[in-house]
């Protein structure tokens, strides 16, 4: 696999990118088990965006600001959380959190961080490929970029994760991701 992180086409140092992370019979294999899930509206502050979710272990109230216990990671993701928190140099048990995002084509991601409940933020992409920008979180700064093919990870952590925000303007192809997150140490230690 190769690996990116503050390199020449100038990543954040903490974002770490790999190519076919997955085989194309694993991605469909995770499409036609997408099919079954009971996707929902993605509600921000009120606001219904155009992507569809399903939350795993936690679930972020935007309304509350707070994070929440919910149903648990469902078995036939373990494979791919295992693989993903060894990529990541991290223990399964870590991983609190999955989504499962389905983005139809015209469905962007606006520019921000996720929420500060998680640290170490792991995405699996599926389905087609999207463009990811990043840009410094406060200073001016210049926009870079990277483009997520299909069954590729990318993991961030460190100053990726905490000092610059990302956004996924629309796709035309459908798009389904994973995204693994980390309970961050101050949450971890309240909810022990």
């Amino acid at each position: 696999m190769s690996l990116f992180g503050n390199d020449p086409v100038g990543l954040p140092n903490g974002f770490l990118y790999a190519p076919d992370f997955l085989t194309a019979g694993e991605e469909a294999e995770l499409l036609s088990r997408f099919r079954e899930l009971p996707f929902a509206p993605f509600d921000f502050h009120g606001y219904i965006a155009k992507r569809r979710i399903v939350e795993y272990g936690w679930e972020y109230d935007f309304g509350s600001r707070q994070a929440s216990a919910t149903q648990p990671i469902p078995e036939f993701l373990f494979p791919f959380r295992d693989r993903a928190a060894s990529f990541a140099g991290i223990g399964p048990a870590e991983i609190v959190e999955a989504v499962v995002t389905e983005y139809p084509p015209g469905a962007p991601i606006g520019w921000h961080r996720d929420v500060p409940q998680f640290e170490t933020i792991v995405g699996i992409s599926l389905g087609s490929a999207c463009r990811m920008r990043l840009k410094p979180y406060k200073a001016g700064g210049k926009i870079v970029a990277i483009t997520l093919e299909p069954r590729s990870i990318y993991i961030m952590r460190g100053a990726a994760r905490w000092n610059w925000q990302h956004s996924i303007p629309a796709g035309k192809e459908l798009r389904y991701s994973v995204t693994f997150r980390t309970l961050r140490e101050t949450k971890r230690t309240s909810v022990a």
